[in-house]
């Protein structure tokens, strides 16, 4: 497999002259947040990471994302950290979309270049910096690790999705598959971070509906999208947050397929006290 291209969060600012209208919607059961609207003067900046900028695209918070927290991290040449996760119960997901970064964990250090991924489990001791000549950028999804009683925490592994096949939804003829990085049966994870690929023209042909909450990174090619009752047109760059049981499904289009970087929560229990 080729090293592949992923869509990015664009530098400045757009023109005085650009009309205001766009894509971005905020609903109560999905939020849509398209590249044009990730630019400079939306980044944040973290305690403890040097030469570093963000895009916050999902949180927890009342009314949206209730399980876990998504960036897009940019760092310099040099820059990074050596103390970059607060809290001691949180577990993240790295995949880089450009440049390469040095990511050391417990003590072991991995080049991590485009297409890397790596899962870091709570309570791990890790840090990361910027090689080469041009800024890093990579994803860093992070949530707050479920222990089960009898069930091991899953151990750290690194990775790259140039180096996994593409498994195909049943039925689909290969025109819709998932890039798996873990088992779906293992039930020492409690959250996926997959790659979803459409071929063009193939479509999710039925109004997904569960419990799964999702958070939808596109890093290439466009699509239709139906969310709720309303379909919306996404391209790489764009951002989807859907709330569990929205319904969805789509039609890839465009000249190249429609690739997405989706999170979901999986193998636990509900919890039941009010409030949940």
């Amino acid at each position: 497999m080729s090293s592949p291209s992923y869509a990015q969060p664009s530098a400045g600012l757009p023109p005085q002259s650009q009309l205001l209208t766009g894509r971005a919607v905020f609903t109560p059961a999905y939020a849509v947040i398209p590249r044009g609207v990730m630019t400079d003067i939306v980044t944040s900046y973290l305690p403890h990471w040097d030469a570093t900028r963000l895009w916050v695209i999902a949180r927890p918070m009342t009314g949206f994302s209730e399980t876990f927290a998504h960036y897009v991290i940019e760092v310099a040449p040099g820059g990074g950290s050596t103390k970059p996760e607060p809290e001691a119960e949180a577990e993240g997901v790295l995949f880089i979309t450009q440049g390469s970064v040095n990511l050391v964990i417990e003590g072991e250090a991995h080049k991590l270049e485009i297409g890397g991924y790596a899962y870091v489990p709570p309570g791990c001791i890790w840090s990361l910096s910027a090689t080469g000549e041009a800024p890093a950028r990579f994803h860093w999804i992070r949530k707050h690790y479920q222990r089960v009683d009898g069930i091991e925490v899953p151990p750290a592994f690194v990775t790259n999705e140039r180096d996994l096949e593409p498994i195909p939804m049943p039925d689909t003829e290969g025109r819709w598959a998932t890039t798996r990085f873990v088992e779906p049966t293992d039930l020492r994870h409690d959250m996926h971070v997959n790659i979803v690929t459409l071929a063009p023209g193939a479509v999710i042909p039925f109004a997904e509906t569960h419990v799964m909450e999702h958070g939808l990174y596109v890093l290439e090619g466009k699509a239709v999208y139906r969310l709720n009752q309303d379909w919306v047109e996404v391209e790489g760059g764009d951002y989807m947050w859907l709330r569990a049981f929205c319904p969805q499904a789509c039609y890839a289009g465009g000249p190249e397929p429609f690739r997405y970087l989706l999170y979901k929560d999986v193998n636990r229990h509900m919890k039941l006290r009010p409030g949940g």
